[in-house]
């Protein structure tokens, strides 16, 4: 689903991605590593053509990013689906409601939003709703959901394109361990039976430990370890610049 070769990118004087190289298959979970500042969220733009490389080539999906006409890259992202650390819900709306302008905009009807609006839709959202286990909770705001269910919703929205491949940006933040547990086996499970793949940034070790099938770490730019779980947890340059000491080398904002 993902290749990238050889991506260099500078802010400035400011070297942010350095030769980077790795892929993502399709059906595949893998984790995205490293001391903040390190060009994680960088690279996620570069997948997404919102930020293009300096140099180097960045396919998705068989397609070179950085060739794509307007409306070529806009098809592409119909097929990602997208998690941030900070949500884009709509408080004052329902579950559903949420669900179904998601649906709206997929199927390129937002003029609908402006009619009634309200019968559209509804089996299909109802159904994706379900997929995350909030059934019960479909007809409450958005605005007084705990945290959890929150990032259910926003993982039900990000399933509304059937997307083929699922970018998640620190996912988890914010909620307590079991939360984040609880929530990527929800996700693990239902990509697995979709195969999509995932690509996710995480700062909770066992979250990464317990669910990425493989693991890339950048450190200042520059690729410095992938492979499993437990090539990774062996290796010399991941110990010593991210989990030996249990914390991230701070490296910029």
């Amino acid at each position: 689903m993902i290749a990238l070769t050889n991506i260099c990118k500078r802010f400035g004087d400011l070297v942010v991605l350095d030769g980077v190289d790795f892929d993502v298959q399709q059906g595949e979970t893998v984790a995205l590593l490293g001391p903040s500042g390190t060009g994680k969220s960088v690279l996620l733009k570069q997948i997404n053509g919102l930020i293009h490389p300096d140099s180097g080539l960045v396919e998705v999906d068989g397609l070179n990013v950085g060739l794509l006409r307007r409306e070529q890259l806009s098809a592409l992202r119909q097929r990602i689906g997208y998690v941030f650390q900070y949500g884009a819900l709509f408080d004052s709306m329902t579950v559903l409601e949420n669900i179904q302008i998601a649906m709206l905009s997929y199927h390129k009807r937002t003029k609908s939003l402006f009619k009634k609006a309200g019968n559209l839709y509804v089996d299909e959202s109802m159904d994706l709703i379900r997929q995350v286990g909030i059934e019960n909770q479909h007809d409450r705001a958005c605005g007084v959901l705990a945290y959890g269910d929150l990032k259910r919703v926003e993982l039900a929205v990000a399933l509304v394109n059937k997307p083929k491949l699922l970018l998640m940006d620190e996912p988890t933040a914010g909620m307590g361990p079991s939360e984040r547990q609880t929530l990527m086996e929800l996700t693990k499970k239902i990509v697995r039976s979709q195969n999509i793949g995932i690509l996710f940034t995480e700062h909770d070790m066992d979250v990464v430990f317990n669910h990425a099938e493989h693991i890339i770490l950048l450190n200042r730019g520059e690729l410095v370890a992938q492979g499993t779980p437990e090539e990774v947890r062996q290796n010399d340059k991941a110990q010593k610049i991210y989990l030996g000491s249990g914390k991230a080398v701070k490296h910029g904002n």
